[in-house]
């Protein structure tokens, strides 16, 4: 309890600050949504049900892909802006990452290993890939508030908020739209109405018109309606097509 009091203590020493442009919060919320939601799902899983199986198993092996190119883009982009300013500054979360894509590699041993098994050996390989997926979230979870709290700390004090907006504009750039619509459809179930409503209207001044009539639908598919229309109406648009503003 005395360790996760420590590690929580910065958050109170950030929040007191004026709000800075933030670019962890929204990836990460998404990020958290997905981990957790899928390890609840491991957790359940029926490892003789070959249906339910696969589709868990391939919903893990797109997580884990993804989280292969967010450690990427984090390591491209904001460690390299890090260390350009302050050499060594991203040395904790560049080794954290290092481990994290070992770790990634054998969870996908492990669920090929557990697709592929014969029915005797399954509930153990399930059991196994659970518990190590757990440890998996367990350390990013935690790495994910160093980077929040300390990494931002880095940035504020070396770039000003235009030159991070600038930076992750160059991140977002080099995102394929496959892997970004697989974000946006975690964030739209995981940010609050008003960061979804930022998040849009900057895509909608960024992007062209159909990028972002495509991830609007996106987020629009995973969205309950009450929480749709509630964006909809903040940008402007009507919660349902043909239906005039209100």
């Amino acid at each position: 309890m005395q360790a996760a009091t420590s590690r929580t203590l910065p958050i109170a020493k950030q929040q007191a600050k004026a709000q800075r442009f933030d670019i962890y919060g929204p990836i990460h919320k998404a990020l958290r949504r997905c981990m957790g939601g899928t390890l609840a799902r491991l957790g359940t899983l029926d490892p003789h049900n070959e249906a339910e199986r696969n589709v868990v198993l391939n919903d893990l092996d797109a997580l884990l892909t993804l989280m292969n190119s967010h450690l990427q883009h984090e390591n491209d982009f904001i460690h390299t802006a890090i260390e350009a300013r302050r050499p060594g500054g991203a040395q904790r979360t560049a080794d954290d990452h290092t481990e994290h894509l070992d770790s990634i590699t054998s969870l996908q041993d492990e669920s090929r290993a557990l697709r592929n098994a014969p029915p005797a050996q399954r509930p153990a390989l399930a059991q196994r890939l659970y518990s190590h997926f757990a440890v998996f979230v367990g350390e990013n979870y935690i790495h994910m508030l160093v980077e929040e709290t300390q990494n931002n700390a880095q940035l504020w004090v070396r770039y000003s908020d235009a030159e991070l907006i600038a930076l992750h504009d160059l991140l977002l750039a080099s995102v394929p739209p496959v892997e970004m619509a697989q974000v946006v459809r975690w964030m739209a179930v995981s940010l609050n109405v008003s960061e979804l409503n930022a998040m849009f209207v900057d895509m909608r001044q960024k992007a062209p018109a159909p990028a972002f009539e495509a991830m609007l639908d996106v987020a629009q598919r995973h969205m309950s309606a009450a929480r749709w229309a509630a964006l909809a109406r903040s940008l402007g648009l009507p919660p349902v097509p043909g239906l005039v503003k209100v």
